[in-house]
């Protein structure tokens, strides 16, 4: 929230239940003495107001919060079971974690081997892939060539995953057919399967559920009933992982 619309609103979150009870049962001046009391307080208390704006934002957050998970759990189906979305790991573990990513993402870069490890050492996880291409025409076609290859030519999907997100510096076009082609794919094939369909309604699928979860960035990670947006390391990977069986469990 804009520093001054917090402030207007703190002030008014001060004031309200004494503005509602003038406005039903003082007289006009009565009223406007009521007001320059209260103006005269803020004035030699302005720590009032840092501390309702301090309640407002924590309100806010609360309820943000709230509504956040509220979403979360009616779209778990959407997040977890969408064919087109590509699973990695176990495909049959007792856990599903969902990644939003964005191949050019230097933070999804950087937790990738973490990620890796989790897998390597979990094998009881359900890795599903949210193909995320928020970074420029650069990240669309490589997503794209990432997507025709997990609806067409799956086995070769995870090497294909692997080789983008291992590579340093920038990802051009010519760098994704280079990875693609080490990885196996089939080159005559690729340029016809990029323009399946089901890509784009793919994309769209993902662009509107990270919307409606408020996910802006990348790479931001699911299990369970919590979601942790950001690079975050290893140990809270596995926190959320022990968390969601714990859940399960009970």
């Amino acid at each position: 929230m804009h520093p001054v619309k917090t402030l207007i609103a703190a002030a008014l979150f001060i004031t309200a239940p004494l503005a509602t009870f003038a406005a039903e049962t003082l007289s006009s001046g009565q009223k406007t003495e009521v007001e320059q009391v209260v103006r005269e307080y803020l004035l030699k208390n302005p720590e009032v107001i840092v501390e309702a704006i301090r309640e407002l934002q924590r309100r806010d957050k609360v309820a943000s919060a709230e509504q956040q998970f509220s979403v979360l759990k009616s779209m778990t189906a959407q997040l977890n079971e969408n064919p087109n979305d590509p699973v990695i790991g176990n495909p049959d573990g007792d856990v599903t974690m969902v990644e939003f990513f964005d191949y050019r993402c230097g933070f999804c870069k950087r937790v990738f081997p973490d990620i890796m490890t989790l897998l390597k050492e979990d094998t009881n996880i359900r890795y599903v892939l949210k193909e995320f291409p928020i970074l420029g025409d650069d990240s669309n076609y490589a997503h794209r060539a990432a997507m025709a290859v997990w609806l067409h030519q799956k086995d070769k999907y995870q090497p294909f995953h692997i080789a983008m997100m291992a590579s340093k510096g920038s990802l051009t076009n010519d760098k994704v057919l280079d990875f693609a082609k080490s990885s196996g794919v089939d080159m005559d094939a690729l340029p016809g399967q990029m323009k399946d369909p089901e890509i784009d309604k793919t994309f769209a699928a993902t662009k509107a559920q990270a919307l409606a979860l408020n996910i802006t960035g990348t790479p931001a990670f699911i299990v369970g009933e919590n979601i942790a947006p950001g690079a975050i390391p290893l140990s809270a990977m596995k926190q959320l992982v022990a968390a969601a069986r714990d859940a399960a469990a009970k």
